[in-house]
């Protein structure tokens, strides 16, 4: 719940932050045409990312494995395509270190982290 306010608060207030200032240093044309190309790069980053995702996940499961790692690969490519997609400077920067595999393997340890917790507790259950 705590990273949920994070989300719905924090987070605007610092994107919208970091817009103001980077308006005011380097105009808002400048500023506008930066989120917006980002926002393509992203977005074309991102299905390319995705389409490899699940490539991945359709070899490992035609080779009869779990597809644990290509599943948190593809989780990471789509937040990370959400994140791009969204206007901000703050966003965008997550959004391409998560698009890109050996940045996302330092927040991997994280998520790894998060579904042991979540397992131990009963309260994700893998079959």
């Amino acid at each position: 719940m705590k990273w949920l306010l994070f989300v719905l608060i924090v987070a605007p207030v610092i994107e919208i932050s970091v817009l103001i200032w980077s308006g005011n240093q380097f105009g808002i044309l400048p500023t506008i045409l930066i989120i917006l190309s980002t926002g393509i790069l992203g977005a074309f980053l991102a299905k390319k990312q995705g389409l490899k995702a699940i490539r991945d996940i359709q070899n490992q499961m035609k080779n009869f494995e779990a597809p644990g790692d290509a599943m948190v690969n593809a989780l990471f490519v789509f937040a990370g395509g959400i994140m791009l997609l969204s206007p901000g400077f703050v966003t965008d920067i997550f959004g391409f270190l998560f698009l890109f595999s050996p940045t996302r393997q330092l927040f991997k340890p994280i998520i790894y982290k998060w579904i042991r917790t979540k397992m131990k507790k009963g309260q994700l259950i893998v079959m």
